[in-house]
């Protein structure tokens, strides 16, 4: 129904702003305290991606404040050569000197900012670069269970979308805080030298403005950071309605009409929050620059009392007002620039702590290698818990395959097969219990060591946008010979002979030339994958799931009949294509109930053979 209530879940308002009071406490002088460690950071970041970059850019940075500070020191030999007694000419002539040297100033500045600007564009692309391959170096490293946890994915979503896009924004904000605040160094020591008195005014004239600049950047980012699961739900619902994969079902079901209101929904209430958020913002803005505009005034006041007072000579008036226009025009750039900082560096800071989280979700450092040809693969009394979950999902398991057999994994779904079926092959870690390749427990080994020896044949198999030929070979191409009998084994011989380009055909019809599979074919070539790995355990997991009977009857001959002394783990639903299995191991709710061979299971009398006979039953 139209006017049908939405459950929204995870996006509700009353969860939006769970996360408000992170930044309840952050104030000037909190801002003040962290603003030396995000510059030592984003200096740190520029100088790992570029230290020629780095030194060019703050080197001519400083230069350029350098040159200011000669610049107003000289115009107030101008003001005095105008400003003295004689005639017109003469003053003009006698200012001339100076003149020149306010000109060379200025192009000096002007060059070293071109400079420093030049440099800080090359640092740009370099930082993206470093900071994005930190982030999916660690992203492809850490373990497989990490994908599992919720909080993982929130912290992984806020550092894509947002912490490795403020990287180089981070830095070019930290150069431009740097080059502001020497800006203001100049300023202030040309109004210290020019009266001690004149540098509180300048002072009073923008503090009203960084009050304003840091209230406006925690208003935006608590309301963005509260808005993250809004925005994940919103990505997720563009997806369903602009992609290839459901298109079909969105039109067959007529889910449209359904999935915009929902979209709707969640739209809305984001624009709810950043309206409110745009007119707090602004508030702060008004106020302070109201309280700036009073500031600036008392300024000229102050002035105005020490000439006619005679404190101050009139060119030293007019350079100090020179100085406090530039001096406020510096500080305008340092407050926009810290702003930008503090408000970038609390995403960066989002980026750096997923980083040090995932660090934490790395494997440990190796002390063993894995066994080259196992005789037989332990699990012994092995309990794992998925994050976030209440109930294991396998509760005591003890299983033993040996080298050379063919072992199946049966039971409901739910039963805890492809949870057991990752522990043996390394991809999780029981959370108690061992696993043992012959003597050696798997808490010691190299991932990527034991990774070498296993291949997985999976029913949820990746369809990689790449030539067919990398869909099989996965990077490790081992020659036409090995790529063809691979292909054969599992029938992905006469998918890639119907290719229009054969094995250099690109599977994915979103690119130019693209060519699309059935799901029958993308299995043939999954299998084909799995055997081109030629690794001593071989792992198939619902292997047939999208072929027909005649397929299905033949692959299995095929794994039978190719498997060389390889171990072959199968998972299946389809419990014929058990029954010639060496050993077979029944789960029901995270527990091995039953093992033994198919004719064993079936004079138990027991799950195994309640399944088998209600499968046979269908086909009589």
């Amino acid at each position: 129904m139209a006017d049908e209530p939405l459950e929204l879940g995870e996006i509700s308002l009353s969860d939006w702003h769970a996360h408000n009071d992170t930044m309840a406490d952050v104030g000037f002088l909190v801002i003040a305290r962290r603003l030396p460690s995000l510059v030592r950071q984003a200096m740190s970041m520029a100088w790992r991606a570029s230290p020629r970059d780095t030194v060019a850019t703050v080197g001519l940075s400083l230069l350029g404040g350098v040159f200011t500070a000669f610049g107003l020191l000289a115009t107030t030999g101008v003001l005095n050569a105008l400003f003295s007694e004689g005639p017109t000419p003469d003053r003009v002539i006698a200012a001339l000197p100076s003149l020149a040297l306010v000109a060379a100033m200025a192009t000096l500045r002007t060059s070293v900012q071109a400079g420093a600007g030049w440099a800080q564009s090359r640092l740009d692309p370099q930082v993206t670069r470093l900071t994005e391959e930190r982030l999916y170096g660690l992203t492809s490293r850490v373990e497989l269970v990490a994908y599992d946890d919720p909080d993982f994915h929130d912290a992984l979503q806020r550092a894509r979308s947002r912490g490795v896009q403020m990287a180089d924004m981070v830095v070019t904000s930290a150069i431009d805080v740097v080059t502001a605040a020497v800006g203001i160094a100049a300023v202030a020591g040309v109004l210290g030298v020019l009266h001690p008195v004149l540098l509180p005014l300048l002072l009073l004239a923008v503090l009203p403005d960084a009050w304003a600049a840091v209230r406006s950047a925690r208003m935006r980012y608590t309301t963005m950071f509260s808005l993250i699961p809004a925005i994940r739900r919103k990505w997720i619902i563009a997806e369903l309605l602009a992609n290839r994969d459901p298109a079909a079902e969105v039109r067959s079901f007529t889910m449209r009409g359904f999935l915009l209101r929902m979209y709707d929904a969640v739209a809305k209430a984001e624009q709810d929050v950043l309206l409110g958020l745009a007119r707090r913002q602004t508030v702060a803005r008004l106020v302070g620059e109201a309280l700036g505009g009073l500031g600036s005034a008392l300024v000229y006041v102050a002035l105005g009392v020490l000439l006619a007072i005679a404190a101050i000579p009139l060119a030293v008036a007019g350079t100090a007002v020179l100085a406090i226009r530039s001096g406020q025009s510096s500080l305008a750039h340092l407050m926009y620039a810290t702003n930008r900082l503090y408000e970038e560096g609390l995403y960066f800071t989002d980026f750096l702590e997923f980083c040090d989280s995932a660090e934490r979700w790395l494997p440990g450092a190796a002390r063993t290698t894995a066994p080259e040809r196992f005789e037989r693969i332990s699990a012994v009394d092995v309990t794992f818990t998925y994050p976030g979950s209440d109930e294991p999902a396998l509760r005591g398991v003890s299983v033993e395959v040996k080298r050379g057999e063919v072992i199946a994994f049966v039971g409901e779904n739910g039963s805890g097969k492809t949870t057991l079926a990752k522990i043996l092959s390394g991809l999780y870690e029981p959370d108690t219990g061992s696993v043992l390749w012959d003597d050696v427990d798997l808490r010691t080994v190299s991932p990527e060591d034991l990774r070498l020896r296993t291949a997985v044949i999976a029913q949820d198999h990746t369809r990689w946008p790449l030539a067919a030929r990398y869909n099989i070979t996965m990077g490790t191409d081992k020659g036409q010979d090995a790529l063809d009998a691979a292909a054969a084994v599992a029938g992905a011989d006469e998918v890639v002979a119907g290719l229009p380009h054969g094995y250099r055909t690109l599977l994915d019809r979103r690119f130019k030339d693209g060519h699309e599979l059935s799901g029958g074919q993308w299995q043939r070539i999954a299998v084909a994958r799995g055997f081109h790995r030629d690794a001593c355990l071989l792992i198939c997991d619902e292997p047939t799931a999208a072929l027909d009977a005649r397929a299905e009857h033949a692959l299995f001959e095929r794994i039978r009949g190719h498997s060389d002394g390889r171990t072959v783990l199968l998972i299946t639903h389809r419990l014929a294509s058990v029954r010639y299995a060496d050993r077979i191991y029944v789960l029901d709710h995270g527990r091995v109930t039953e093992e033994g061979d198919h004719a064993t299971l079936m004079a138990l009398d027991g799950l195994y053979a309640e399944l088998y006979t209600l499968q046979a039953s269908a086909y009589r």
